[in-house]
């Protein structure tokens, strides 16, 4: 299990467990995807392992952030046990996206 997650007031709460790697990075952006769609919450928060995340972790958040983005569902990202967004992480158009790119991370043009 890569994820964790429950639903509390319209928001749909994701806690991913553990840096992601190569083989598990897919998993739980596709879990994500799964939990948005079934559930169509109004927010999504997603808890990160640490403040820093693998650039697998960034990968996979990357991915539920342009999905949700999509969707015009508003998704902010939090560090182990916080409630207010990490400040990699800017608001944009009401959807929280990254600011920078780091660790190789594809920049679009």
């Amino acid at each position: 299990m890569v994820i964790s997650h429950h639903i509390a007031d319209g928001t749909l709460h994701v806690r991913i467990l553990h840096e992601l790697h190569v083989t598990d990075r897919a998993a739980a952006a596709l879990q994500i995807e799964s939990l948005v769609h079934a559930h169509r919450p109004a927010r999504v928060t997603v808890e990160l392992p640490s403040r820093s995340p693998s650039p697998m972790t960034f990968s996979a958040l990357a991915r539920a952030r342009r999905m949700c983005q999509s969707l015009g569902i508003p998704l902010a990202a939090t560090g182990p046990g916080e409630q207010e967004p990490l400040p990699l992480f800017g608001h944009e158009a009401g959807v929280a996206g990254p600011r920078s790119m780091e660790h190789g991370a594809r920049h679009d043009h």
